[in-house]
């Protein structure tokens, strides 16, 4: 290399070692800056930080001795005001549990793999929930400008009325594990309150009666989608009495999200349980693709012809004229009622030496929209 090309080279180098030192010093101006102004508003929130702590405290407090010894005077002592609990409640009906606890149990039950994860669900304060529905078309014409505008039809409104229904459950502790300050009462509380709850309400929401409990959409009567009317739900057959058929599996899937309407399948999503699914993922299309993709994303639904599917084990399995997979709005089609508090009665006396933890919420479902919940079933076309 000659003389002149050392130079040059030397001069890149040194000049590239200038910019890189330029580059670092702005980063670590840039790093001081952002922990300055972190340290400003840490200053600056840290009133209202230790303000909300200490309003939290006696909530915790309170609750803590309730249900360790039965010590409701806490309870009792709280002022009724935005944030604490219920006082009216009598000891005999419960306290209120504290916020905390209250939205563990819920964020619990909305993470379950039921119903909740695709379902409308709203807080009420009374006891049922009346959901008014228009399932007719408006009329509608063409007129000319001079011509006269005849009358068009009216819309026809139904009234569907959701009952809540009270939801308990009932866990248990020794009196000894309750006395170590070291255990967690209100974490394990909420636990297994929430797991109870949870089994509970999936299904509910899929199979139940509606007596005493929400009514699940598979109780609804199910009809070929050619023969739907509203108040039933329609299917699509798969082509076998009692299985897929054998020629042509996925075309019954294909059929049935077509079933559902265009303003419905935008939002819609599939339900079946996890042996269902484990069926479904081996079906292919005419090109030899795989009709079920796996999210890459955690925590993420996979996806069946690019909608969502949520494994709901209450769902049954296939089988002679089962309706094992549903497709649908649910966000349209089911509605979950609830309160949104939470009642805890302590029981020292009934299971002695053990305390027992009289949880209660009220809750309640039901199908809102018929034509936005689509199912597929065992049967020949």
């Amino acid at each position: 290399m000659s003389h002149d090309g050392v130079g040059e080279v030397t001069e890149a180098l040194a000049g590239l070692v200038s910019d890189f030192k330029g580059f670092r010093n702005q980063i670590t101006r840039d790093m001081q800056q952002q922990e300055e102004r972190l340290k400003m508003t840490y200053k600056t929130q840290r009133p209202q930080l230790e303000t909300a702590m200490a309003d939290d405290a006696p909530h915790q407090k309170a609750m803590d001795a309730y249900l360790r010894s039965g010590d409701d005077d806490g309870l009792r002592a709280l002022e009724m005001d935005g944030k604490s609990m219920n006082t009216a409640v009598a000891a005999e009906g419960g306290y209120l549990v504290d916020p905390q606890t209250a939205e563990t149990v819920q964020s619990v039950l909305t993470s379950a793999a039921s119903l909740r994860a695709v379902a409308n669900v709203v807080n009420v304060e009374a006891t049922s929930y009346d959901v008014l529905v228009d399932h007719t078309e408006m009329g509608a014409g063409w007129v000319t400008e001079t011509g006269s505008v005849s009358e068009t039809t009216s819309p026809q409104f139904d009234r569907i009325s959701i009952a809540l229904h009270e939801l308990s459950a009932m866990p248990k502790a020794s009196q000894r594990l309750l006395d170590d300050a070291a255990f967690d009462i209100e974490g394990w509380l909420a636990g297994r309150i929430a797991d109870k709850f949870a089994t509970a309400e999936a299904a509910a929401f899929v199979v139940g009666d509606g007596i005493d409990k929400p009514k699940g959409f598979l109780t609804y009567t199910a009809v070929d989608e050619a023969s739907w009317a509203w108040g039933n739900l329609g299917y699509v057959a798969t082509g076998a009495a009692d299985d897929f058929d054998t020629t042509s599996p996925a075309d019954a899937i294909v059929d049935l999200v077509y079933a559902l309407g265009a303003k419905y399948r935008a939002n819609a999503a599939f339900v079946m349980n996890s042996k269902t699914a484990g069926a479904v993922r081996k079906m292919k299309d005419a090109d030899g693709r795989f009709l079920w993709t796996d999210s890459l994303a955690a925590g993420q639904p996979a996806q069946l012809m690019g909608y969502p599917v949520l494994i709901a084990e209450d769902m049954p399995d296939v089988g002679t004229n089962a309706t094992a997979i549903a497709f649908g709005d649910f966000g349209a089609g089911y509605t979950i009622a609830e309160r949104p508090d939470l009642r805890v009665l302590r029981d020292p006396f009934s299971a002695k030496p053990h305390v027992l933890f009289y949880a209660t919420k009220r809750v309640g479902g039901d199908v809102t929209d018929f034509a936005a919940i689509k199912l597929l079933k065992c049967a020949v076309a």
